[in-house]
């Protein structure tokens, strides 16, 4: 039996990036889109998302779910590492300098500036409510009341 990798790969990232905005999370392929979503006044949540199982069973489901809370960042937004290549090199650009690239990983964005992130050591081995909280624990320190 022979598979083709890139049906089946496809079929994975095509999930992947439905769940993402299924959730409310605005795509961003290019460094442009990149550039212009972190422009923004206010709080961007970013989550850069990955094809591992961590970012599936874990990073995915909290991302959804963290948002519903009372305060909450202004901007979804989601980069694909290992796909959108340029265009998360460019998120990570924009992380500084002592940013440790990481995915599945979350960055909030404070009128354009990191002001806290959620490295994959954070999800990786942890259940999605955990990192829920930890998420919504920035969302409280960052965010405004919605």
């Amino acid at each position: 039996m022979t598979m083709n990798f890139n049906f089946y790969m496809d079929d994975i990232v095509n999930q992947a990036r439905s769940e993402m905005e299924t959730s409310g999370y605005e795509q961003l392929k290019t460094i442009e889109e990149v550039d212009a979503a972190f422009k923004r006044p206010g709080t961007t949540l970013v989550m850069v998302n990955s094809v591992c199982g961590c970012a599936g069973g874990i990073a995915r489901p909290a991302a959804a779910h963290a948002i519903h809370y009372d305060k909450r960042p202004d901007y979804l937004v989601t980069v694909f590492a290992g796909q959108d290549k340029d265009a998360t090199a460019q998120a990570r650009m924009h992380f500084g300098e002592d940013h440790i690239p990481s995915s599945p990983s979350f960055a909030l964005l404070k009128d354009g500036e990191l002001v806290a992130e959620v490295g994959r050591y954070e999800i990786e081995g942890h259940d999605p409510m955990s990192v829920v909280m930890n998420l919504q624990s920035k969302f409280e320190e960052f965010c405004e009341e919605v």
